[in-house]
């Protein structure tokens, strides 16, 4: 029986893509607050969405192969910004700011809400959003407003699982049925998943691949 939203398997040869992509460099070309400050949306773009401390500025730092390219924090919204890194010239990857637990004021964390909304609704380039969900606890209300957005934005998201290293193999299945249970209710939802540990690297040659090959 095949499961709904299978775990991403790509073919040896988007391995090999994604490998030539991002051995090609990526450097961080800009942090931005408003939708002024946005680079122009002139190649493709994918950006990486999750709450706060589940591991996207760590996962960046693994696909790209830079360990302090993407700056981390083990203070929960640390990342106030909208953070654009070049990729080979070709791309954009684009950090967005955590949500949830945010020690943060109201109006900061507010204010940060309105501005992921102009950006998901407002980049022609944008072709996948990464929505990381910590393996230990599957996907949790505070992630469904990010999902309803996706979903009404009409952005095609993917989920990714982190620090699947920390969970055993039982446990983790628990929570792909939890995901995969959820992901049914999104129209927007991408149907596959990546299971990923930045710490062992897996599914890093996964993820790379899927960027490489999306049109």
């Amino acid at each position: 029986m095949t499961l709904p939203f299978p775990i991403a398997a790509p073919e040896p040869s988007a391995i090999e893509a994604g490998r030539i992509l991002f051995a090609r460099g990526a450097e961080f070309l800009k942090g931005v607050v408003a939708m002024d400050g946005m680079p122009p949306d002139d190649r493709l773009e994918v950006c990486f969405a999750g709450r706060s401390n589940v591991g996207k500025s760590t996962l960046i730092n693994a696909l790209t192969g830079r360990k302090a390219l993407a700056r981390t924090s083990g203070t929960p919204g640390r990342t106030q910004e909208i953070n654009f890194f070049t990729l080979a010239d070709m791309h954009y990857l684009v950090d967005l700011p955590g949500y949830g637990f945010a020690k943060a004021p109201v109006k900061t964390v507010e204010k940060w809400q309105r501005l992921l909304k102009a950006y998901l609704a407002g980049r022609a380039t944008l072709r996948r959003a990464f929505v990381l969900i910590d393996a230990r606890h599957g996907i949790k209300p505070v992630d469904a407003d990010i999902l309803k957005l996706l979903d009404s934005s009409a952005v095609t998201f993917q989920v990714v699982l982190t620090k699947a290293d920390k969970v055993k193999a039982k446990e983790r299945d628990a929570v792909l049925a939890q995901v995969r249970a959820t992901l049914q209710k999104h129209p927007a939802a991408f149907p596959e998943i990546v299971v990923t540990s930045s710490e062992k690297g897996d599914g890093i040659d996964t993820l790379r691949a899927i960027i490489a090959t999306l049109a």
